[in-house]
């Protein structure tokens, strides 16, 4: 992090003093080109240090999955690290940690992520990489297989052989009905065993096209010079149909849904509180995400004060705001100190969301938030990769790059009332999912047998 985004940081942090008005966050500059094929590209100088970010953003998520092929997203991101026309299994990764860079690829309900961060001279490499793979993968069925596998044993490590694993999947399960977002990112079993080459081909042709895609590169660049570059790479790539848009719309909840778990893996009762909320960039999902800052900002939010430190009823508990492109969730997780009870914790829960609709948060409440989110603006800005990986999504999600220097300042502005009237809204008993992990009663040990004389 070189000393700009550090000084930023620094006095972002600082409280106001004598009223006097924190400084602005420099935006951060791009170009936005879109090339004839489609391929939306987003270019940032940032000449701090000799490196640049890439980041591709393909607008595909297990939101575009369908009943009996889930986990199809999360299986492809894999796929794609398997080798392509001219570069072979494994070689894309050889190739930028022998120049000294790193990569990855992640997968979430709404869309799939590559990128790398290499030495500013490397710049032809990183997209050529991309470039190859988006025009020309190498999809057979032995690097389905071999792919197939590491998922399910993904699976098996994340969730099915992970305490609280399988809490996580029936919550979204109750909270949405709409297919798109009910289903876990990762898949199941079934599915990943079903799905066929055929499958993989015709998805990488709808959903890998640069059509649907959004490149972006932040560092010690050119902007004239890198776009000439992309071109070169990227232009020749044919354009595909576009899919077609995923209904996201859900039914509105009108009663609370809960579940109770026992899982064999848990040692302490959690209890998981979740709440249908709208798409990111709703006015009410910001406020509510300033609101989960209040309630949940680390020891000082009122919900550990009181559930950890004055009544002691919970070992821990947080509060976040989960935003997507379409309806989103307000979630509470806390884990239930021994002795204490599920029952307990929901009862105090319930209490500081009723003040929440009783009263609106105090002006030190909120200024503590603003503090933190003060901190959550600038430090991104100390990374090409996390702008980098920003432009794209923001880009690809909600087609606006701008967000990411725009949505601080709504988030600043957002006050009191708002909060108090976006949780009248949603935070209603009836919108409210509940889901509760219990530790598995553990068979009794055999008893010894007596020695035979």
């Amino acid at each position: 992090m070189s000393l700009k985004p550090l000084l930023a940081i620094l006095l972002a942090a600082a409280p106001l003093v004598f009223g006097q008005a924190q400084p602005k966050i420099a935006p951060v500059k791009f170009t936005d080109t879109t090339l004839d094929n489609g391929l939306r590209v987003i270019i940032s100088e940032d000449h701090d240090t000799p490196i640049y970010a890439i980041a591709v953003s393909y607008k595909v998520g297990s939101r575009d999955e369908r009943l009996g092929r889930t986990g199809f997203a999360h299986l492809f991101e894999h796929m794609m690290f398997k080798g392509s026309e001219n570069v072979g299994p494994g070689e894309h990764f050889y190739l930028v940690f022998t120049k000294g860079g790193s990569m990855n690829g992640t997968t979430n309900n709404d869309r799939t992520l590559y990128f790398e961060i290499m030495p500013k001279n490397q710049l032809d490499l990183g997209l050529f990489l991309e470039a190859d793979r988006m025009r020309s993968l190498n999809v057979t069925k032995e690097n389905l297989d071999n792919q197939r596998q590491a998922v399910k044993e993904e699976r098996r490590l994340g969730v099915d052989n992970q305490p609280y694993g399988q809490a996580y999947e029936k919550i979204d399960e109750l909270v949405y009905d709409n297919f798109a977002y009910k289903h876990s990112v990762i898949g199941s079993m079934s599915d990943l065993d079903a799905a066929a080459v055929d499958d993989v081909k015709q998805f990488f042709k709808t959903y890998y096209a640069p059509n649907n895609a959004v490149l972006a590169l932040v560092g010690d660049l050119d902007p004239k010079d890198t776009l000439a570059r992309v071109k070169k790479f990227f232009g020749a790539i044919a354009r595909q149909e576009p899919p077609k848009p995923v209904d996201l719309t859900e039914p509105e909840k009108t009663a609370e849904r809960r579940l109770t778990l026992d899982d064999k893996l848990a040692r302490l009762t959690r209890i998981s509180i979740e709440y249908r909320t709208p798409e990111t960039g709703n006015a009410d999902q910001r406020a509510l995400s300033v609101l989960a800052s209040t309630l949940g900002g680390g020891e000082s939010g009122r919900l550990y004060q009181k559930l950890v430190k004055e009544k002691e009823v919970v070992t821990s508990i947080s509060c976040y705001a989960q935003g997507r492109a379409g309806p989103s969730t307000f979630s509470i997780d806390a884990m239930v100190r021994p002795g204490k009870t599920a029952e307990e914790v929901d009862g105090l829960i319930s209490e500081e969301i009723a003040k929440v609709l009783a009263e609106p948060v105090t002006a030190k409440e909120l200024e503590r938030a603003r503090v933190g989110m003060r901190r959550s603006a600038v430090s991104p800005r100390g990374s090409v990769l996390q702008i980098a990986i920003s432009l794209a999504d923001d880009a690809a999600l909600y087609n606006d790059p701008n967000r990411f220097n725009t949505e601080y300042e709504k988030r600043l502005a957002v006050t009191p009332a708002d909060m108090q009237k976006a949780a009248k809204t949603y935070l209603r008993t009836a919108n409210r999912v509940v889901v509760i992990s219990k530790p598995a009663a553990q068979p009794a040990a055999p008893t010894s047998m007596p020695k035979q004389n």
